[in-house]
């Protein structure tokens, strides 16, 4: 996974605080979606058409890899699954909520699917089960979820070469 250390990380970062001298000093961090490069080109495309506006995490998979909690104002570059930056989320808002009280609602702003409640649980379950044990955790109805809700606030056209 990219870093910020990363030069085309940084240069991206660079251009966005160019761009947004509000955000000269908030801490941006570096992430993407999914547990594999295909998923994070897949779910990439719902979020740059401003379908997905939504995202859940493990609260122990969060607390396991980054430094900071996860609050209102978390600015990430979201990288594609070859690392390349893609553009630039803002949390809009996090509420913690076990796996088994996530809504319908919520489920439809994921965007992902047919955005149904059935498809959120089936695949959501799926993807905690591949993730959560290489932390030692298994899944279960009651685990603590990071609900976000985000929204791009920069983003740049691929130039290909």
């Amino acid at each position: 996974m990219a870093t910020l250390f990363d030069p085309q990380i940084q240069q991206y970062m660079e251009r966005f605080r160019k761009a947004h001298r509000e955000h000269a000093d908030t801490p941006i961090i570096v992430d993407s979606f999914g547990d594999s490069p295909q998923m994070a080109d897949e779910l990439l495309v719902p979020i740059l058409e401003g379908i997905k506006t939504a995202t859940c995490s493990s609260l122990w998979e969060w607390e396991f890899e980054q430094e900071t909690p996860l609050a209102e104002g978390t600015l990430a570059i979201i990288v594609d699954g070859r690392d390349q930056p893609r553009c630039i989320i803002e949390t809009i808002s996090v509420i913690e909520t076990p796996f088994n009280k996530v809504t319908a609602d919520f489920a439809y702003h994921e965007g992902e699917g047919d955005r149904s409640y059935e498809y959120w649980r089936r695949e959501h379950w799926a993807f905690f089960s591949r993730t959560l044990p290489r932390i030692g955790k298994e899944p279960s109805e009651t685990m603590p979820l990071l609900c976000e809700r985000f929204r791009v606030i920069y983003r740049e056209d691929l130039v290909e070469s």
